[in-house]
């Protein structure tokens, strides 16, 4: 056995190991973290197949760009892990139910796309290339790039969205109220007459006199 195929099994089985943390691990941080390692193993095999494009861009996306936003997010929510148990197993049916449906989709298409298979020599130094897929992706995938960049747009919108709310211990203006501002309405002057303190003093004087007898 190649040395190759030993590192092939090794982060493999690293990865299904890790991907299984995922979804049994109770704290979501762990999960998380879980999931890091998984990408990173999955890298390791992308470089296995010389896609050094490929494993730098997955590591650096969603290792560390992705998970990281979601670590924090998880740990500035401080989600109630408790209540997102609650009633788990109600929904096994109906995540069975989708589970199986997906792994038919999958191997249907992989089924027929082994019986349609033919081996054939490719250029190993052209896989994951940069200058390769940027070629394939500005020609003949434009227009998937451009959906997936729309959609990558909406659900940046549709999230800051649903987490901007209104908080009653915060204090907030609107910025186009202090636009349209103007200086009377920032300063009042009002006119009153002077009063002195020694005059303070002998109208007070002048009024305790008074109420001596």
């Amino acid at each position: 056995m190649e040395f190759k195929t030993i590192l092939f099994y090794v982060f493999a089985a690293i990865m299904v190991l890790a991907s299984t943390r995922v979804i049994t691990a109770r704290n979501p941080v762990h999960a998380a973290l879980f999931l890091v390692l998984a990408f990173f193993n999955a890298a390791g095999i992308w470089m296995l197949l010389e896609a050094e494009f490929l494993a730098i861009v997955l590591v650096l996306v969603y290792v560390g760009a992705v998970m990281v936003l979601f670590l924090f997010v998880v740990m500035m929510l401080d989600i109630d892990t408790d209540k997102l148990r609650e009633n788990f197993w109600g929904y096994l049916p109906v995540a069975s139910l989708v589970g199986v449906v997906i792994v038919l989709e999958m191997a249907a298409v992989l089924w027929r796309s082994f019986l349609s298979f033919d081996q054939q020599a490719v250029n190993a130094g052209n896989i994951g290339g940069t200058k390769e897929l940027g070629l394939l992706i500005y020609t003949k995938y434009i227009y998937g790039f451009e959906i997936a960049a729309a959609i990558l747009l909406v659900a940046i919108i549709a999230a800051v969205a649903l987490t901007l709310r209104k908080r009653k211990d915060t204090k907030h203006f609107d910025p186009a109220d202090a636009v349209r501002v103007k200086r009377n309405d920032r300063l009042k002057i009002v006119k009153i007459d002077p009063v002195s303190a020694r005059a303070a003093g002998a109208a007070d004087s002048n009024s305790e006199v008074k109420e001596a007898p």
